[in-house]
């Protein structure tokens, strides 16, 4: 990580302290020329230890930027939800720029200037930011954060105009790219390392994924707030095998079985999953004799999402396996008469015992997407630092 700490004093207290060991990971690398003596900090030694502040000045970090709005939205909203129990302040504000406006998250972090460092430093290990740039800021710029944060979140409690259904696709799909992107980058198993660490999608790779999934939703008449969950739920979007060792007994095996025994129920067979939609081996081959059954007309959808006629579990495209999703959620829908909390509790576990927490946390997902989504439709293209939100604010 790169911590860039401006230069805070003109004799060598800080540099000292610093060389202490605050925060081994962020030991300045380029040092700007000295700023005036009223920025001169204040060293305290007391009983509990040095305090280092300056008066009248707030430590402030930016600690992610952005060049898309909603993007930048959903990622601070993220982090102030992360931070705000640690007493951390944390804002959304921009900067013009010549040609574009640049989206900047910033935090005051809790107490002085190497308590502030030590808990920006265990925010970067803990991989909830990638990086930070300190320096003292006057009251009057924090007013100004404010005063930007409090103009994104008033534009993004817009009142909804249409439903994310109501959208025209392009639109549609371009704020489920920016959706799909925030829940796998921020995903668990990326900010604590987990090995294998999941690859979120690239750009494009996410809006070809959210145009997939408003297309198989369309086809198959699904909840698309629902679907768009489920598949939040299950593995963020990111192509990760799941249910490792997953085995099921069956009464004989099929080709392609991994066969872990044989016994007088018939074998047991590895039922591990895979990609997007967590589906498992033997829900695939559900799936699949759902498809060569439906009389729906496949044709209507692109080529890359049709099942091929000859089904091998081992050799399923990511794409398809959307389709797959799909199709298997429309038949627990049909089998529950309409009920979404049953269908896609059954998605989890199973038509015989619907998991209901699951479904809590589908629904979860899927109330914030609309609610996100659909506020950001209602400003109609206008970034949110242009509408008549900021005019009127300080």
């Amino acid at each position: 990580m790169r911590a860039r700490i401006g230069w805070l004093a003109g004799g060598g207290a800080v540099v000292v302290l610093l060389a202490a060991g605050i925060a081994y990971r962020c030991w300045p690398r380029d040092l700007p020329a000295p700023p005036p003596r009223a920025l001169t900090p204040v060293v305290k030694l007391a009983a509990e230890g040095i305090t280092v502040e300056t008066p009248g000045r707030t430590l402030v970090a930016d600690v992610a930027n952005f060049d898309d709005e909603l993007f930048a939205y959903l990622m601070s909203g993220y982090l102030r939800s992360l931070v705000a129990r640690d007493g951390c302040r944390a804002w959304l504000t921009f900067e013009r720029g010549e040609r574009a406006i640049r989206y900047v998250i910033r935090l005051a972090p809790p107490g002085d200037l190497p308590a502030g460092i030590s808990y920006l430093s265990r925010l970067h290990n803990l991989g909830w930011i990638e990086g930070f740039s300190t320096r003292w800021v006057i009251a009057d710029v924090i007013a100004r954060y404010e005063a930007q944060a409090q103009t994104f979140d008033r534009a993004y409690r817009m009142p909804a105009r249409k439903k994310l259904e109501e959208l025209p696709r392009a639109e549609l799909v371009a704020y489920l790219r920016r959706f799909i992107r925030f829940k796998a980058v921020t995903d668990g198993r990326i900010r604590r390392r987990l090995e294998p660490v999941p690859h979120p999608p690239s750009a494009p790779e996410a809006h070809s994924l959210a145009e997939d999934i408003v297309t198989v939703a369309e086809f198959y008449s699904l909840p698309l707030d629902f679907f768009l969950g489920i598949g939040a739920m299950e593995n963020n979007y990111m192509h990760v095998k799941g249910d490792l060792g997953n085995a099921i007994w069956k009464r004989r095996a099929e080709k392609g079985d991994v066969i872990l025994k044989r016994g007088r129920r018939g074998v047991l067979v590895l039922n591990e999953s895979s990609g997007i939609w967590q589906i498992t081996r033997e829900t695939l081959r559900y799936a699949h004799r759902l498809y060569l059954a439906d009389k729906r007309d496949y044709s209507a959808l692109p080529e890359h999402l049709r099942p091929p006629r000859n089904f091998d579990p081992d050799d399923v495209p990511p794409e398809v396996l959307t389709t797959y999703a799909g199709l298997f959620f429309r038949n627990l829908l049909d089998r529950f008469q309409g009920n979404v909390t049953l269908a896609v509790g059954a998605y989890n576990g199973g038509p015989g015992n619907p998991n209901l927490r699951y479904e809590e946390g589908v629904r979860m997902v899927a109330e914030y997407a609309r609610r996100v989504l659909e506020h950001a439709a209602a400003l109609q293209g206008r970034p949110a630092a242009e509408t008549r939100f900021l005019r009127a604010a300080p």
